[in-house]
C-alpha cells in the first residue's frame, strides 16, 4: 500500500526535469547559452557516495574551480534536481556557477532520478513516477543532501570548500528539497519532521510546487528563515495527464516563505522545463535569454547573500526588463520593490 503524499503531492514532483544534461568532456565545454567553445575554468569530479545507513548511493558531479588549486577556497552551492533528473543535468548552472568561483555539487537522487524513464517497461512510467512522488523519498532526498555536504566537507575535498559559505539549490522537486534543508516544517504523528541543515545560508528555488496535502502553507514555511531567491515563469505551467499545477502555485510558495530577504523573478512565457538544460522549451531564443538571465541573476544573488558585494543584483531588473513579466524585491530594502514590466 502507498503512502499518501502529504508534503509533496505527486502533482509537486511531476514537475522536474524530463531530460538529463550531455556529459561534458574535459577539455572545452559546449557553451550552454550559445553554441560557442568554453574554456573550462573548472574541473568536473564525478564521485558515486555510499550512505552505509541507510543503504543508499548518492552519485554527485562537482563542478571545480581552478582556483581552489592555489589555495581558494571555494563557496559551496548544493543542488538538487527535478524528478527524472541526474548529476549531469542542469550543467548550465553548475558551469556558470564554477566560473564565478562557487564550487557546484549536483546530486543524483536515487529514488527519483532518470532511472524513471529507463528502468524498465514503458507502460509503467507512471506507477515509476508515482513511486517516486511517495512522501518516503521527499524526505530521502533531503537526507541525500545531508549527506553529501557532510561527505564534500569532511572528505579529501574538504579544504578546497569554505563551510561557512554554502547554498542549496533545486528545480521543481529539487526545489522542494531545498525548502525542507532550509527549514520547511511539516508534521507526522504529532512530530515536526526537522530536515533542517543549519550549514545553509541561502536557497535558490526554481519552479518550486505547492506543498499538496497539507492546509497549512504558511505554517509550514514561514520557518524558511534564511534569503532564499524564486525563479519562475508566466508559462512554468504542469500538465501531465492527471496532474496539474498553476504558474501561480510557484508566486505562493514565494509569498509563504518567512524569508525576512526574498526576491522573485518572473519571466514572460516560457515553460516549466526552460530551466533545464533542454535547450528549444519555450522557444529557442527566450530560452536562451531565460538561461542566461538565471545565471547572472542566481550568481549575484549567491555572491551578496554571502557578503561577496552587490555584483549586479540591482541593476539585473533593468538588464533583463524585455523578457521579465515581475520582479519583486523584498531582498535589497525592507520596503519591497514590485515591478509589473
Amino acid at each position: 500500500m502507498k503512502v499518501p503524499l502529504d508534503m509533496l503531492s505527486r502533482r509537486s514532483v511531476l514537475t522536474g526535469a524530463l531530460s538529463a544534461a550531455a556529459i561534458m568532456p574535459l577539455g572545452l565545454a559546449a557553451h550552454a547559452i550559445t553554441s560557442e567553445p568554453k574554456i573550462l575554468t573548472y574541473r568536473l569530479l564525478d564521485m558515486d557516495w555510499h550512505d552505509s545507513q541507510r543503504n543508499r548511493t548518492v552519485p554527485v558531479r562537482l563542478y571545480l574551480p581552478f582556483a581552489t588549486d592555489k589555495g581558494y577556497q571555494a563557496p559551496l552551492v548544493v543542488f538538487s534536481h527535478g524528478i527524472g533528473g541526474s548529476r549531469y543535468g542542469y550543467s548550465y548552472l553548475g558551469q556558470h556557477w564554477a566560473s564565478e568561483g562557487f564550487a557546484s555539487l549536483h546530486l543524483q537522487h536515487v529514488g527519483s532520478d532518470r532511472k524513471i524513464w529507463t528502468g524498465g517497461s514503458p507502460f509503467a512510467v507512471v506507477d515509476r513516477l508515482h513511486a517516486a512522488a511517495q512522501e518516503a523519498e521527499a524526505i530521502a532526498r533531503a537526507h541525500d543532501l545531508r549527506f553529501a555536504l557532510n561527505q564534500v566537507l569532511g572528505g579529501d575535498l574538504g579544504h578546497l570548500i569554505d563551510s561557512k559559505r554554502i547554498v542549496a539549490a533545486g528545480h521543481s522537486y529539487g526545489a522542494n528539497t531545498t525548502l525542507l534543508a532550509a527549514g520547511a516544517q511539516v508534521k507526522r504523528q504529532g512530530q515536526m519532521l526537522d530536515l533542517l541543515d543549519s550549514r545553509l545560508q541561502a536557497a535558490i528555488l526554481i519552479s518550486a510546487p505547492p506543498f499538496y496535502g497539507e492546509s497549512a502553507r504558511d505554517r509550514i514555511l514561514k520557518p524558511v528563515r534564511v534569503p532564499s531567491l524564486h525563479i519562475t515563469a508566466t508559462d512554468d505551467v504542469i500538465r501531465i495527464p492527471g496532474y496539474y499545477s498553476a504558474a501561480d502555485d510557484r508566486i505562493a510558495i514565494f509569498d509563504a516563505v518567512g524569508s525576512a530577504r526574498k526576491m522573485l523573478a518572473v519571466f514572460t512565457g516560457g515553460s516549466h522545463s526552460i530551466f533545464t538544460d533542454r535547450a528549444g522549451t519555450g522557444g529557442l531564443r527566450l530560452n536562451a535569454q531565460v538561461k542566461q538571465a538565471t545565471c547572472e541573476l542566481t550568481a549575484a544573488f549567491m555572491h551578496n547573500a554571502l557578503g561577496h558585494g552587490e555584483h549586479g543584483l540591482q541593476t539585473w531588473p533593468n538588464r533583463h526588463a524585455s523578457i521579465l513579466s515581475r520582479f519583486t524585491d523584498f531582498y535589497s530594502s525592507r520596503t519591497p520593490v514590485v515591478k509589473v514590466l
